[in-house]
């Protein structure tokens, strides 16, 4: 949904300008056309120059420049645009805009536009905290504009205290939740991801190489589409997106508990964890010690979370993920009929590209009725957003296995 929209992207007067640098370089990243609007003081912390490098289209600054012949600049840039946002914006730009003030090109554009528009203030903590400050911000959000919160911290200033602007990812995914279609709005969506650990002694466990990037990916674009969203995790050093329900957990016993006690919320369950299908039969109390030349564990099988689901799932859609390196496909089919599920990913692992730890995913995507769709390599961050294109698809045709 950013692919190919137009981007109007405000920079004002403050030291967290540098930052539009990064943010313009993930809309750019994503395909988006984006243009740079400067004030005259944010010229003084970032150049123009920069911006044009990054974005590949000339920097607006000045309000009486016309943008082509026969238009006037600062309406012309306002009807092209999907999205504005202002990152960073300051307390002087914002109240001029509550107040309806339009001296310069980003506060004419701001009030010429009828695209969403997005403010990520930065300030020191008082300016923030000053009643005055917060009545415009107030003002501007009963008038439809949108404010993504400063973050605490230490400011450039010196003072400690909220007023720092978020990070640029924060602000791109902000982003995105106002560009994509709320479709997905009402529902209940529980993802697992990452993987588990099963502990042998103090010092060591058993577990796998999943990273959770694809159960992440996909908790994360449940919730730009408007659905409400509970993300069980193993351990993983990824931080939860912004917005979801968060639940850590470590072994499979406690994430076979946790998903038990959320899924009777979920109206859709992906299933996205690779959890162990063993443990130590017992848990040594102190660190084994290196002592023969060998060593034998006892093994015992950890409760299929998956198979519980597909029998407790009622008109929640079900959605499993096999991972395999050999026989994909007759896998994923037969895991799909005896877990009951509505939608199984077939994800080799071995291959190039899509196995655990890594930025893309290949995916085949299986029926109960043996309708078969391929996804071909692409970011798991995309994939995400074609699962749940199926996941939509399926709520309105209303073909669950």
């Amino acid at each position: 949904m950013i692919k190919d929209k137009v981007i109007l992207l405000g920079i004002s007067g403050g030291i967290a300008a540098y930052k539009g640098a990064e943010l313009a370089r993930l809309f750019v990243k994503a395909e988006a056309e984006v243009h740079v609007v400067m004030t005259a003081h944010a010229q003084k912390f970032i150049t123009p120059l920069t911006f044009q490098v990054l974005t590949g289209n000339p920097v607006h600054t000045d309000l009486f420049n016309l943008y082509q012949e026969k238009e006037i600049g600062h309406i012309s840039l306002a009807d092209r645009a999907d999205l504005v946002v202002v990152a960073p914006a300051t307390a002087n730009l914002i109240g001029k805009v509550a107040a309806g003030l339009a001296d310069d090109l980003l506060s004419t554009v701001l009030m010429a536009t009828r695209a969403p528009v997005l403010f990520a203030p930065a300030m020191n903590v008082n300016m923030w905290e000053n009643p005055i400050y917060q009545r415009n911000q107030q003002q501007l959000q009963d008038a439809g504009y949108h404010f993504l919160d400063p973050v605490s911290g230490l400011l450039a200033c010196g003072w400690e205290g909220k007023g720092k602007l978020p990070d640029p990812e924060e602000i791109f995914f902000a982003c995105q939740k106002l560009l994509f279609p709320h479709d997905l709005k009402g529902e209940t969506v529980l993802v697992t991801a990452g993987p588990t650990r099963e502990e042998l002694d103090p010092v060591r466990y058993l577990s796998n190489y999943s990273s959770g990037k694809m159960g992440y990916a996909i908790a994360r674009a449940a919730v730009v589409r408007g659905a409400r969203v509970i993300l069980v995790s193993g351990p993983s050093a990824l931080s939860p997106p912004a917005g979801v329900e968060f639940v850590p957990v470590t072994s499979a016993g406690e994430m076979f508990a946790a998903v038990l006690e959320q899924a009777e919320q979920a109206t859709v369950i992906f299933k996205a964890a690779a959890v162990a299908d063993y443990r130590p039969a017992a848990r040594a109390g102190e660190k084994i010690k290196k002592q023969a030349s060998s060593l034998t564990l006892e093994l015992e099988k950890n409760p299929d979370i998956l198979a519980e689901l597909g029998r407790r799932k009622g008109k929640a859609l079900l959605i499993g993920f096999a991972a395999e390196t050999e026989d994909l496909l007759q896998n994923a089919q037969a895991k799909l009929q005896a877990k009951q599920l509505d939608m199984i990913i077939a994800n080799d692992v071995a291959a190039a590209g899509s196995g655990f730890d890594v930025d893309t995913n290949e995916v085949t995507l299986l029926f109960p009725d043996g309708r078969e769709k391929g996804i071909a390599r692409m970011s798991k961050e995309q994939v995400a957003h074609r699962l749940l294109d199926e996941i939509v698809l399926l709520m309105k045709t209303g073909s669950k296995g």
